[in-house]
């Protein structure tokens, strides 16, 4: 990665720099914006399916979020959330706000999105169904997103006017047929695609809803000035892009030299403040923590739970893509862990609601070079210690110490959970054997990939089981791995199905030879 460290030899910064305790005080009571208006409360938020506005060719301007104001009416919210302390007893009496800039309990343990189930349940699981089914494929704001397409249970008291969407979300699930029958003996097998999306993976699905709150809290003047994480990547990608959407500053951390130029480009490009830090993901989280304590800086990281309820309509979405069949399994790649919570809450919301009558077994996949949810879950859940990653190729999950590990926990034993590992020379080999069926995964789809090849060995998993593995982000931005692979350039590593191309001459008999050769090496054997 030596390109990125050259894109970041500059000199010293010190006009963005904070220099005193009077400076972040004033910073902090400097005033954001006019004042925040009085929050109508709109048609969005009322239950009932959307009505299609005409815009015609003559509209005179009015754009999919006019048409969102005109539908607009006043009435009282019938739906809410909150924040309480995660995994609190029903004594427990500690809640925030979601308008209120808070990341931590009381005790100083997680925070989650508690929603009014009782108002929800108002309605039947027939009733939800229909309505986000009404919702897919339209261009109604802000309902063609996937994410809002759900809006009632995800961030349902803003106003659809705060919200910041690229429509993500509604992302490909594809059955992945030759693969599961040929190196499995699987005919349903599914492959959930998040990483075809804006930014080219699953975190846009939980950027839009955290930018949207921002948004909303500098209407409100909220001590909100920027919106910082720490990345292995893919989560600044999201948040940079969701920032210069909406025209609000973005912080990132990244750990020098640990991720693909094709990640590091994206936030640049996007106009984020980028720090190169030479330290791991940790260490980089580590300071996001400390800096967003000190500065009017909003935390984006999944210790942020706002997050999660963004990724978690990714398993609703399964569930209407099956047509609200469950699967038997679904299975994550897991480095802060946030996610693999999300798609049980997203799961256990439609049970409880009544939309099924169960939820999947999930499995946690780790890269056996950063695994301590593995090594704990070998131990029998009785001895967490955080680890320090080694480098591996699922570099958005080189994580030792994550944040959600507490989370991930309580989703995995609630549905009879499994964690399993991969090593470099087994997600590698096993992105490759997916891409050549037409797939083009990539490394952290490897590791989940060899999970279920792993589970289906010990037969875990069975041959009939409909699985699902969720594949987190985009292979194009994971090309110099498969070019390593391919051209046989990986250290210790014998990329055993490497397909590199071969030099021929340029003249007919010499092409007509290899070719002769090449097919004969295909055909049929009896």
């Amino acid at each position: 990665m030596a390109a990125s460290a050259a894109l970041f030899h500059q000199p010293h910064c010190h006009n963005h720099c904070f220099t005193s305790k009077t400076s972040q005080t004033s910073l902090l009571k400097k005033p954001i914006s006019s004042n925040y208006p009085i929050i109508r409360a709109s048609s969005d938020n009322n239950p009932s399916q959307p009505k299609h506005t005409n815009r015609g060719g003559g509209g005179g301007g009015i754009n999919i979020r006019d048409e969102a104001r005109r539908r607009n009416v006043i009435h009282t919210h019938k739906f809410s959330a909150k924040y309480v302390p995660f995994n609190a007893g029903p004594s427990c009496t500690e809640s925030y706000s979601l308008d209120e800039v808070v990341y931590r309990s009381q005790s100083g343990g997680l925070l989650d999105v508690q929603h009014d189930m009782g108002a929800l349940k108002h309605y039947d699981g027939a009733y939800w169904k229909a309505l986000f089914d009404s919702r897919v494929g339209k261009t109604t704001w802000p309902y063609g997103s996937g994410v809002w397409s759900k809006k009632e249970w995800v961030l349902p008291e803003i106003d659809s006017d705060d919200i910041v969407s690229a429509f993500e979300g509604n992302s490909n699930l594809f059955w992945a047929e030759r693969f599961g029958k040929e190196f499995l003996q699987m005919n349903d097998l599914w492959v959930k695609h998040c990483g075809i999306s804006h930014t080219g993976s699953f975190k846009d699905l939980g950027m839009t809803v955290l930018v949207s709150q921002v948004n909303r809290l500098k209407r409100m003047n909220k001590p909100v000035i920027g919106v910082g994480c720490a990345s292995t990547g893919d989560t600044s990608a999201a948040l940079s892009a969701y920032c210069a959407s909406a025209g609000v500053p973005s912080i990132v951390f990244l750990p020098a030299n640990k991720i693909s130029i094709a990640q590091l480009v994206q936030p640049i490009a996007n106009g984020a403040f980028v720090l190169s830090l030479d330290t791991d993901f940790d260490g980089c989280m580590q300071l996001i923590r400390e800096v967003t304590s000190e500065l009017p800086i909003y935390l984006a990281n999944s210790l942020n739970s706002l997050r999660l309820e963004g990724q978690k309509t990714a398993a609703i979405e399964i569930l209407q893509q099956f047509d609200w069949e469950v699967p038997d399994w679904v299975i994550v790649p897991g480095g802060n862990l946030g996610n693999i919570y999300a798609f049980y809450k997203g799961f256990q919301m439609c049970k409880e609601l009544g939309l099924v009558d169960r939820i999947p077994r999930l499995v946690c996949a780790q890269a056996a070079n950063a695994n301590p949810l593995y090594l704990y879950y070998k131990s029998g859940w009785k001895d967490f210690k955080p680890v320090r990653a080694n480098t591996t190729f699922a570099s958005a999950i080189q994580i030792g110490d994550p944040v959600s590990i507490d989370r991930a926990v309580y989703a995995l034993k609630n549905c009879d959970g499994i964690v399993e590992e991969a090593t470099e020379e087994e997600l590698m080999d096993v992105s490759a054997q997916a891409d050549s069926t037409g797939m083009f995964v990539c490394p952290h789809t490897g590791v989940a990939l060899s999970a279920l090849i792993k589970l289906r060995c010990k037969g875990v998993i069975g041959k009939t089981d409909k699985t699902v593995v969720v594949s987190t982000a985009h292979g194009l931005k994971f090309t110099q791995s498969k070019i390593d692979y391919h051209s046989q350039n990986i250290k210790d590593m014998a990329c055993r199905l490497a397909n590199p191309p071969v030099s021929v001459k340029a003249d007919f008999g010499s092409v007509m030879d290899v070719l002769k050769k090449y097919l004969l090496s295909k055909e049929p054997k009896y």
